[in-house]
């Protein structure tokens, strides 16, 4: 028997003359997630897709690395027998004979129609060596043994656990969009949302050097990298907003500079969308959270710009968007404490219910044009590698 890897999908299967596309964008991130790890080949099967693995692979870290593949729904450590049922019996008892157990169930699938054998056949024929020959009884609910067989193709593959991958679609199957992501909780969170949905996200950050500190853009790098594990090569374009911070406390009215600092970060992040080639800006928004989150705040800052903010926190509670960011690792990176451009300069009672005519005549007074060109004449960008391999280089303007 050969070592391998079986991996899942289920909603690329519903693309019907879109399939292709989407198994082909799948094939290759799993080659990109296994990449400088051992393994034999990664071809496309029904439904499916084979990792064949050599004896040196990691068996541990191919699969840590396959859950964090979006379109994927389990990643199964297996071993490929063959279809012939004495020898499927053979094989899969000597897997089953060193592990600890006393109840157990076969789980068959046959996925190849041509098989004589149906799943309840074939769960019978193994179910009845296992039982003989270590003298345990079946339970179909909850046993402590569940053997996974599947037929497919030329196939016979046998596996006990189903590791849970990244679901959603294969990355970079939806297009490009640029994520505003600063040190917080709720903006990353975002990205990874829009991420798993097939989206490849192009980061912007601004910050307020030398108002705030170095360590505050080290903290947004290691976000990055924690969520470039899921999209293997990031971009990040580091903004400075100390120019633009000033301009607005010098020209306009205390209560409306959040919202004032955030149609000019909007205009930034769409100037870079042009750039990049992508469809829609991100951000970590949720109704009510801050005082820039009220529906009237949220549609004077969109009203700055042309294209499509997609919010995809906007319904969620913080308790919720934290165990998303527990979950996926960035949590613990978000709440290390630094210094962000939005607590500069911020109002004691800013205002909740902006109107829309008000902050453009407020807006009137300040040269926009020239406070969003000199902030992308300044720009840096920053590539981070698959692993936090980064490397920076100054932006064309």
């Amino acid at each position: 028997m050969k070592r391998c890897f079986v991996c899942y999908f289920h909603e690329i299967i519903l693309k019907r003359k879109n399939r292709a596309f989407f198994e082909r964008h799948l094939k290759e991130n799993v080659e990109k997630a296994l990449a400088g790890l051992p393994y034999d080949s990664i071809r496309r099967l029904s439904g499916r897709i084979l990792i064949e693995l050599v004896p040196d692979s990691p068996v541990e870290e191919v699969g840590a690395r396959l859950q964090k593949v979006f379109g994927l729904v389990y990643c199964c450590p297996a071993w490929s027998s063959v279809q012939h049922m004495e020898q499927l019996q053979e094989d899969l008892w000597s897997l089953v004979q060193s592990r600890e157990f006393d109840t157990f169930k076969i789980d068959s699938r046959r996925a190849n129609k041509k098989y004589p054998l149906n799943s309840q056949q074939m769960n019978e024929h193994l179910g009845a060596v296992v039982g003989e020959r270590s003298a345990k009884r079946v339970r179909l609910e909850q046993p402590d043994l569940t053997c996974y067989v599947d037929i497919v193709e030329d196939y016979a593959f046998l596996f006990f656990e189903k590791l849970r991958g990244g679901m959603g679609l294969p990355m970079s199957s939806s297009g490009r969009v640029v994520v505003l992501l600063s040190g917080g909780i709720d903006s990353p969170v975002a990205a990874y949302k829009v991420m798993k949905r097939g989206c490849r996200a192009i980061f912007v950050h601004f910050h307020s050097l030398p108002h705030t500190t170095p360590e505050s853009l080290e903290k947004v790098r290691k976000l990055v990298a924690l969520l470039n594990d899921y999209q293997y090569r990031s971009k990040t374009y580091m903004i400075p907003f100390a120019d633009a911070q000033r301009q607005v406390v010098a020209f306009t009215p205390e209560k409306t500079r959040v919202i004032l600092y955030r149609r000019i970060m909007m205009r930034l992040a769409e100037a870079i969308a042009r750039r990049e080639r992508a469809h829609a800006l991100v951000t970590g928004d949720a109704i009510g959270q801050v005082a820039s989150q009220t529906l009237e705040n949220i549609r004077a800052i969109s009203d700055a710009i042309q294209l499509p903010v997609l919010r995809p926190l906007i319904g969620d509670d913080k308790e919720e968007i934290v165990a998303v960011a527990r979950r996926i690792g960035t949590f613990e990176t978000s709440i290390l404490p630094h210094d962000d451009c939005c607590s500069l300069f911020v109002p004691k009672h800013p205002e909740t219910r902006a109107r829309l005519e008000g902050i453009r005549k407020i807006e009137g007074e300040l040269d926009i044009e020239k406070i969003v060109g000199n902030a992308l004449s300044e720009m840096k960008i920053e590539k981070t590698e698959f692993h936090s391999h980064m490397e920076a280089e100054l932006a064309t303007p």
